[in-house]
């Protein structure tokens, strides 16, 4: 899954990296080092722009709140809930697939968090004959230092208490996709812990590498099935993980210090 993650880029940087038509200078972010759900985030996306006149789509740095709300939804309470979107069903799904058709973007992050569980301390969880263990986190990010862009959707409500003119009659969200975490070695792994992504967790954000940006942030492209081959995962070895401060587990820890990699687990934690 993807309930956590880093953006440290600003809007120039990601400009440059995504060839950014237009953004505006009161929708940018301050770098969060430990985004979470229903937090403002940055995403790239390619619309035609509000009352120019012009159907042309243009590529547009925007900032939305991470958790989707549907168009249909009669509350915003969903938001909580459908932060991720699973590869696998995204096409089919009734929250989803109207915005897989035709609303998908991107959101550039630096790499997310993952918490590791030891299978053996897991089990005993389950089986409810040991207290709920301290999870050592990980940060998973490009081997190379670039840009992990994880494919998302994003969704327009309408909140119908508000008049048209209230700043917040419109919501505007997005869900991060995610598929199966990759079981390939991963190409830096820590010294003690995890080798491959598919031991800390499950599940991971789908990263789209650059050759298909273009392809999934066109809106002509609706078709379901043709869609669907861009959510293929990345080739493997491409990523690497390390343990960093359970800091990182407080909502509201912010800060570079976070990302610092540990020489390995913090006493007390798993793995």
């Amino acid at each position: 899954m993807c309930g956590r993650y880093a953006a440290s880029r600003g809007p120039e940087d990601l400009a440059g990296i995504f060839e950014i038509e237009k953004w505006e200078p009161e929708e940018t972010l301050d770098a969060d080092y430990n985004v979470a759900p229903t937090k403002e985030v940055h995403v790239v996306l390619d619309r035609p722009l509000k009352d120019a006149g012009d159907p042309r789509p243009v590529r547009q740095l925007r900032k939305l709140k991470w958790g989707l709300v549907p168009s249909w939804s009669k509350t915003p309470e969903s938001a909580f809930k459908m932060i991720n979107a699973r590869a696998e069903t995204v096409h089919e799904k009734p929250s989803y697939r109207r915005a897989f058709s035709s609303r998908r973007c991107i959101i550039p992050a630096d790499g997310y968090y993952e918490w590791v569980t030891g299978t053996q301390e897991r089990d005993l969880e389950v089986e409810g004959k040991r207290k709920r263990p301290r999870k050592q986190p990980y940060f998973v990010l490009p081997a190379d230092g670039s840009v992990f862009a994880m494919a998302g959707l994003y969704e327009f409500w309408r909140d119908r208490t508000l008049p048209d003119e209230h700043p917040q009659a419109w919501w505007v969200t997005c869900s991060v996709i995610t598929t199966e975490a990759e079981t390939a070695p991963l190409a830096v792994a820590p010294a003690e812990g995890p080798s491959a992504l598919a031991d800390i967790h499950p599940r991971m954000p789908l990263m789209l590498t650059p050759d298909r940006w273009d392809a999934w942030l066109d809106p002509a492209r609706t078709n379901p099935e043709e869609l669907r081959s861009l959510l293929d995962p990345p080739p493997a070895g491409m990523m690497r993980a390390y343990p960093v401060s359970t800091m990182v587990s407080n909502v509201r820890n912010d800060g570079p210090e976070l990302l610092k990699e540990l020489e390995g687990p913090e006493e007390g934690t798993l793995f």
